[in-house]
């Protein structure tokens, strides 16, 4: 097809040939390039993290809980604010650059605290960080992709993530054995910044590609976003991620079910690590495939998919198994679980709005899905103790259940997806 058409059709959109060029372009190259550096030295500091603040600065398992509870809330508010700054192009490249700079300085800082409340500040400004460049990423990846190829480039940037997370705790492990645990955060500086600087070759791409047309005002632009036809597909979004539980509730499930099998409790620990490391390998694998699914059938199907994956990997884990490699499948699946339903999401985001609305469609996300998993986490890990682990996984995995029925919603709104014209 030889015309070129923007995203929307709207003034200040991007200008893509549709159909002329390859996908893989340096830009969005570079965005998965980001994704997996950064990942890495998050979970390098997410790894060190409870040791660091129990072991040295000699904290409590409370202190940890609500430094990351904090953390985590800051971070679903942040997206929700950087949503409408990331509509306007020019104001998104600023933002991106920034934010992954923020964050890797605030995590190579934790190395230099002398005491568990600096701890929760440094974290906390790491996290808001990237809270609120995320959007921006999401809208810079849309700008550089062509609506054709959102899914492969959603797909892409969300494979780089979980192998960053991979690579992350692997690096933690070396790092802890041959320097120990204050230095390991000073080697997680290294991927931050270079992540930084990789985020900034694909905004300089999408500078030179893509006209930036009028200013955009600050504002989440609600009534477009319905308009457009987000607001019914996020149903579906919100009941999976009212089942989606912190994977720290995966690993305790495992660790404990493998320690009744007659191994330490310390043996039991490690191969349940192992196995969450396989989790995340298949994550990249089924996101990168996934996305090429969704470029030919549409976000609904490969949502779906995700959806019923969680629901037969979590009552797995509610009937439990002491055997390592039963746990290696539950594990699995779920990991294919995730690495299709967040492709889904961001995709679903991309091709459903034009530019100008993009930012505050990927913050109302990002917004729904850090809500949705604190409520899920915290409600499982009630359950899990008050009640049993059982019970605490067939609740999540009906939310599951609840979200693979909704899937329908996908195909709601007025606008046409990229994938339907």
């Amino acid at each position: 097809m030889a015309a070129s058409v923007a995203a929307d059709g709207e003034k200040g959109g991007p200008v893509v040939p549709e159909g002329e060029g390859k996908w893989l372009t340096k830009g969005v190259g570079s965005v998965g390039v980001t994704s997996f550096l950064s990942d890495s030295g998050h979970e390098i500091a997410t790894a060190v993290l409870p040791s660091f603040v129990t072991s040295t600065l000699h904290g409590s398992a409370a202190s940890l809980g609500l430094i990351e509870g904090v953390s985590d809330a800051l971070t679903g508010v942040m997206k929700l604010v950087g949503g409408p700054l990331a509509n306007d192009p020019r104001r998104r490249r600023r933002i991106a650059s920034g934010g992954y700079l923020g964050t890797a300085l605030a995590t190579g800082a934790i190395g230099l605290a002398t005491a568990v409340w600096q701890v929760g500040v440094l974290r906390a400004l790491a996290w808001a960080s990237r809270g609120l460049r995320g959007p921006s990423k999401d809208s810079l990846l849309a700008s550089l992709a062509p609506p054709r190829a959102f899914g492969r480039a959603y797909g892409l940037e969300r494979a780089g993530d979980n192998l960053g997370a991979v690579a992350g705790p692997l690096a933690a492990a070396w790092l802890v054995a041959w320097l120990g645990i204050r230095p390991a955060f000073w080697f997680a500086f290294v991927p931050g910044i270079l992540a930084a600087v990789a985020i900034t070759v694909a905004a300089r791409e999408a500078r030179r590609r893509n006209t930036d047309g009028v200013r955009e005002p600050i504002r989440l632009r609600f009534a477009g976003l319905r308009g457009a036809g987000l607001l019914r597909p996020m149903l579906p979004i919100l009941l999976f991620e009212f089942g989606n539980l912190a994977v720290t509730l995966l690993i305790l499930r495992a660790t404990q079910l493998l320690h009744t099998d007659g191994r330490s409790a310390a043996g039991a620990a490690s191969l349940a690590i192992l196995i969450y490391a396989a989790h995340n390998a298949v994550a990249a694998v089924v996101a990168y495939v996934g996305g090429h699914w969704i470029d030919r059938a549409g976000p609904r199907v490969v949502f779906a998919t995700g959806a019923a994956l969680y629901v037969v990997a979590y009552a797995g884990f509610a009937v439990g198994s002491s055997s390592w490699w039963v746990l290696l499948v539950f594990f699995c699946l779920a990991g294919a679980g995730i690495g299709c339903a967040e492709t889904a999401e961001s995709a679903l985001v991309a091709g459903l709005l034009p530019d100008r609305l993009r930012g505050s469609g990927f913050g109302l996300l990002g917004a729904v899905q850090a809500v949705g998993d604190v409520v899920a986490t915290v409600v499982v890990g009630i359950l899990y103790t008050a009640l049993s682990p059982t019970a605490g996984f067939l609740y999540a995995a009906g939310w599951m259940l609840l979200s693979l029925l909704g899937a329908g919603a996908f195909t709601a709104g007025r606008t046409r997806p990229t994938w339907a014209r």
